[in-house]
């Protein structure tokens, strides 16, 4: 049977806007009949997975995400060893077009617009030392690749971040890769209202004498929230994703599970200085089948004591579930900073063991 391991999460923002809409203001969501501050999967997978706590870990097998991989790896480097235009972009071309659908702009702004492809699509660290490899070749021989030689999409993959996070290439869905972690959006445990910041920028060489107004005048919005997240884990398939490897397992659920405790989006971050850590984390592990635990927040919360009541709350609905469903984990480790329970090291420690 599947091993899950399910990470809950409470983490608590000041003022700030972590993640914008199509208007700038922070995301939200209806939950409970009441608006929520929301920060999307995507933009908590992104954060985590281009941390520190990844890179120091785990660099030689993190992949790359881009669509102009081709004029980058490709392109440029042809033309900076002396390869002829028409080498550099026929080469290009062909490389990029393994990897998804390239541009076909007819009066493209950026003339190398057209070496791109039309969605961004996820590079393992292997298949980019392969297109690496194959650029190197085609220099010191100074021709296009063979249509052999453009097949560089590779099944076999050691790039955590692939195993993770998934990937699906539309064009060629024999080389598509199912993602071992589902994400929840973090959503806020109570009810939210967006304010606006008004604000104004001084000329510092302005001294008034002729103009006493502001050089600049902006607006932004923002809220602060407590937000539960919810991550779900198959040990299994990521095992199998990264080809059996039990230690880059290992590694790859320390480096999530720190990434999460620890790791802010980075939206606006230099007006907000919005850093936080989780104040509360629960991992649990089994093979039953999972479930979020945020049926316990559809009440939202209203008290002055937001973080321990959200607590109680997590934990009530987790004893509910287990009281009618039966045990819902074979195991359990709870870090908890408001009664000082837990570390973070013997989480990591209990996160990574089978």
């Amino acid at each position: 049977m599947t091993t899950f391991i399910q990470l809950h999460l409470l983490t608590a923002y000041a003022p700030s806007n972590l993640n914008r809409d199509d208007l700038g203001r922070p995301k939200t969501a209806k939950m409970g009949n009441t608006d929520r501050l929301r920060i999307s999967s995507q933009s908590l997978k992104r954060a985590w997975r281009t941390s520190d706590c990844f890179y120091q870990s785990l660099s030689d097998h993190i992949g790359t995400r881009s669509r102009r991989f081709a004029r980058d790896w490709v392109y440029k480097p042809m033309i900076d060893n002396g390869i002829s235009e028409k080498i550099a972009k026929e080469s290009a071309i062909k490389i990029a077009g393994q990897f998804g659908k390239v541009k076909n702009e007819k009066s493209p702004k950026d003339p190398l617009t057209n070496l791109e492809i039309e969605q961004l699509v996820h590079i393992s660290n292997y298949e980019q030392q392969a297109i690496k490899q194959l650029v190197d070749l085609l220099i010191s021989e100074k021709r296009e690749p063979t249509d052999n030689e453009v097949k560089l999409l590779r099944k076999e993959n050691s790039s955590i971040d692939i195993a993770l996070f998934g990937r699906m290439l539309a064009d060629s869905p024999a080389f598509n890769i199912e993602a071992a972690c589902q994400v929840s959006h973090a959503l806020g445990v109570s009810t939210v209202t967006i304010e606006d910041d008004f604000f104004t920028a001084v000329d510092d060489l302005n001294n008034n004498d002729v103009d006493a107004g502001s050089a600049h005048l902006g607006e932004r919005g923002f809220a602060s929230a407590l937000f539960y997240t919810y991550v779900c884990i198959s040990r299994d398939l990521l095992l199998e994703n990264l080809n059996g490897d039990e230690i880059l397992v290992e590694k790859t659920l320390k480096a999530l599970t720190e990434s999460t405790t620890k790791v802010a989006p980075t939206g606006m971050q230099n007006s907000f200085a919005s850093r936080a850590y989780t104040s509360y984390l629960l991992i649990e592990k089994g093979s039953q089948q999972p479930r979020s635990l945020a049926v316990a927040y559809f009440n939202p919360i209203r008290s002055q004591d937001l973080v321990n009541d959200a607590i109680t709350r997590l934990e009530e609905q987790r004893d509910k579930f287990d009281k009618v469903y039966g045990q819902c984990a074979d195991s359990r480790y709870v870090l908890n900073s408001e009664t000082g329970e837990g570390t973070l090291s013997a989480a990591l420690d209990f996160v990574a063991q089978k």
